[in-house]
C-alpha cells in the first residue's frame, strides 16, 4: 500500500471516528467512557496521520 493511499484510509477511519462520537455524545445511553475511549482512538489516529505527512 502507498503512503498515500494509506493516509487517504487513515483520514476515512478519523472521519468515521468523528461521526461515531458525535452521534455518541447525542446519545443519553452512551456512557462517558465509551466517548473517551473514541475521542483517543481518533487522536490516535489524527496523530499518526500528522506524523506521516510530515514524512512524506
Amino acid at each position: 500500500m502507498s503512503l498515500t493511499a494509506h493516509l487517504q484510509q487513515l483520514r476515512r477511519k478519523h472521519d468515521a471516528l468523528s461521526v461515531e462520537v458525535e452521534s455518541a455524545q447525542r446519545s443519553p445511553a452512551t456512557d462517558a467512557l465509551h466517548i473517551s475511549q473514541l475521542k483517543k482512538q481518533k487522536l490516535r489516529l489524527k496523530e499518526e496521520i500528522e506524523r506521516l505527512s510530515a514524512n512524506a
